[in-house]
């Protein structure tokens, strides 16, 4: 079959992912194996093409968020056929979904509703995943003492659906940031109920819009970078969630006010062991949301064909650290 992949790591201006011939995905006894039809692109598969290169001899196929058809099910698979439709993320620990097919545990995956395009499908595993656990962890909401919420980067996927999330299943106060019109625009269609410009005065912001004190932050980028404003607005033991910590962090700001730090990682319950099921769960709700039109797919990109020229394109617009809701390629 044909994939996407390359073997060294390397940079955006040297781009070497190159459509090529790979080997079909081999099946384990509780996969799906999945014609890919859409997949959406994140910041952090381009991450991985800077810092990971293959095995000598071998090549790295990324690509952790897709929509497709079952096309052949293992013997322990349960719940799916062939012929369905489904989205997921797939498994981090192995090779992607920018290929014709898929091979992928199908406990975390779920049936994309009749009424949803793969395109639409494809832009919400990711987000939608990533921010729910990184809002309400292992309890299915919000901690009962969490009221108001700020998003650092409302824009983005994550931000995205954790704005729609959180007033869709919460009673939560939401507020955002984004500097650009355009973004601040987005912000507000998708719920959130002040934005605020995270270049300027946060804290200043925030209290001319009325809201005194933060009881959690969900920051999607910049985290180590802005951690200083963070502890500044969130109340004492608020809470702190980040999506992007993979190194050093200077903890002292928060510490002189008891702040709670969760961490999330969307293959967390794939690579040390939980209960992966709760990721097709998870996806099943947000599916069905869509379906009871709390929840808006938030394909904004859309990119014909999956072939170098596209990915390259949907590499450039990840790192721009630009982009307003998510872009998809369409296979």
């Amino acid at each position: 079959m044909k994939a996407l992949a390359y073997e060294k790591a390397h940079p955006l201006d040297a781009f070497a992912i190159e459509l090529v011939d790979v080997a079909e995905p081999r099946l384990r006894d509780a996969d799906l194996l999945v014609g890919i039809r859409a997949v959406g692109i994140n910041p952090g598969e381009a991450a991985i093409r800077q810092l990971r290169s293959a095995e000598p001899g071998g090549r790295i196929i990324l690509g952790w968020e897709f929509a497709g058809v079952v096309v052949a099910v293992g013997p322990e698979v349960t719940g799916f056929a062939v012929g369905d439709r489904v989205m997921g993320t797939g498994d981090v620990t192995r090779d992607g979904a920018w290929a014709e097919r898929l091979a992928v545990d199908h406990r975390v995956v779920a049936r994309i509703p009749d009424r949803l395009s793969f395109t639409d499908a494809a832009s919400l595993p990711i987000g939608g995943l990533t921010a729910w656990e990184a809002l309400f962890r292992d309890r299915g909401g919000l901690a009962a003492d969490v009221e108001r919420v700020l998003i650092v980067g409302g824009a983005g996927g994550v931000g995205t659906m954790a704005a729609q999330l959180l007033k869709s299943r919460t009673s939560a106060v939401v507020a955002a940031t984004a500097s650009r019109p355009e973004s601040r625009e987005w912000c507000l269609g998708m719920g959130a109920d002040v934005v605020v410009d995270h270049t300027g005065n946060v804290r200043g912001q925030l209290r001319d819009a009325g809201i005194d004190r933060i009881d959690l932050v969900l920051s999607t980028a910049g985290t180590a970078g802005n951690v200083g404003w963070i502890a500044e607005i969130l109340r004492p033991f608020g809470h702190l969630a980040a999506v992007d910590l993979s190194g050093p962090f200077e903890l002292g700001p928060l510490v002189g006010k008891s702040v709670s730090l969760h961490t999330e990682n969307v293959f967390s319950k794939i690579t040390a062991g939980g209960d992966i099921a709760g990721q097709g769960r998870i996806l099943a709700a947000l599916a069905a949301d869509v379906v009871a039109d709390r929840l808006r797919p938030i394909a904004t990109t859309v990119l014909d064909g999956l072939s170098a020229d596209t990915m390259r394109t949907a590499h450039e617009l990840a790192e721009s650290g630009r982009t307003i809701g998510k872009t998809v390629i369409t296979v």
